[in-house]
C-alpha cells in the first residue's frame, strides 16, 4: 500500500512540476499576428483578403444548390484555408529571459514529464515483484492458485 501511495505522490508532483513549468514558459512568450497584412504563399504575397474567397463561393453555392455535398465541402475548405492562414501569419518569440528562468523551466518541465512517464509507463511485473516468482509448466505464477482453484472446484474452502 505504501508504494501505491508513494506512486500517487510523484505523480502528482509531476503533474505540478509541469504545470508550474508550462506556466512560466507561457508567461514569457509573445504571440503576435500580422493577418491583416497577409503572407507569404511559395513566394507569392497573399492577402488576408484572397483566404475568404472560397468561403464565399461555397457560400453562394450552398444557396444557390440547395445544399449540395460540393458546397459543404467548399465550405470546409474555405474555412480551413483562413485557419490556415492565421496560423501561417502568427508569431512566436521568447522574452529575454536570465539563464536561471531558462533553466529553471527546463527542469520543471522535463523533470515533471520524466516523473509522469515514471509513474504512467512503468512496468508492474517490476514494481510489484511478479517476476520474482516462478512459472510452473501450466504458466500460472503459483502453484498455490492452482491449488486454490482445485478446491474452490471441489467445494472446500
Amino acid at each position: 500500500m505504501k508504494k501505491a501511495r508513494n506512486e500517487l505522490l510523484q505523480f502528482l508532483a509531476g503533474l505540478a512540476m509541469l504545470v508550474g513549468g508550462l506556466f512560466l514558459f507561457s508567461q514569457k512568450v509573445m504571440v503576435s499576428s500580422g493577418f491583416g497584412m497577409g503572407f507569404m504563399l511559395g513566394g507569392m504575397h497573399v492577402t488576408s483578403g484572397l483566404l475568404i474567397v472560397p468561403l464565399i463561393i461555397g457560400i453562394v453555392w450552398l444557396f444557390a444548390s440547395g445544399g449540395s455535398w460540393g458546397s459543404k465541402i467548399m465550405i470546409a475548405v474555405g474555412v480551413l484555408i483562413i485557419v490556415a492562414g492565421v496560423i501561417a501569419s502568427t508569431t512566436i518569440r521568447l522574452q529575454t529571459i536570465t539563464l536561471y528562468e531558462w533553466v529553471l523551466m527546463l527542469v520543471l518541465i522535463f523533470g515533471g514529464v520524466g516523473l509522469l512517464a515514471k509513474i504512467l509507463i512503468a512496468n508492474p511485473e517490476e514494481d510489484y515483484g511478479y517476476h520474482s516468482r516462478k512459472r510452473n509448466r501450466k504458466g500460472s505464477y503459483s502453484d498455490d492458485i492452482d491449488r486454490q482453484l482445485e478446491d474452490m472446484r471441489r467445494g472446500r474452502k
